[in-house]
């Protein structure tokens, strides 16, 4: 099982669905050489697992956290889609990085199980490509 529901009855990634999207980040991350960081968090925007890979910058933990939670504060828009909007609406190019834990770098794509939002993903160590070819493998691994 890759969701879980809490006390709110809200529906979000399981501890074991967040180790499945771990792994299946790091065996992503390994076939393209990149040493970096795969953060995971629940449908509310709270880290559920973090893995910092050895050789990682250590910004890089700051970073994925960041695209995790962006996309699931901006309702499920992976962040390097989210840019390509924003950028075309100079008000929100300004206004959203200026927001606590958001970043528009692309890497942070949505966890859902068919419509519902569970949480995201965020990676950081690779050029912008390889950490969305991460985040969307690792992705792969709890889509329902």
């Amino acid at each position: 099982m890759t969701a879980t529901t809490n006390s709110n009855e809200l529906k979000t990634v399981s501890a074991a669905g967040a180790q499945a999207v771990i792994a299946a980040g790091t065996a992503k991350a390994g076939e393209l050489g990149v040493a970096g960081v795969i953060a995971v968090v629940d449908a509310a925007g709270t880290l559920k697992a973090l893995l910092r890979m050895d050789g990682s910058a250590l910004i890089a933990v700051d970073l994925a956290s960041r695209k995790a939670y962006t996309a699931v504060a901006l309702g499920g828009a992976p962040t390097g889609k989210t840019f390509e909007f924003v950028s075309q609406v100079p008000a929100l190019l300004a206004a959203l990085p200026s927001q606590p834990g958001v970043t528009l770098v692309g890497g942070g794509v949505p966890l859902f199980d068919g419509a519902v939002l569970l949480g995201a993903v965020g990676v950081s160590g690779g050029t912008v490509d390889q950490d969305v070819a991460i985040a969307e493998a690792a992705a792969a691994a709890v889509q329902g």
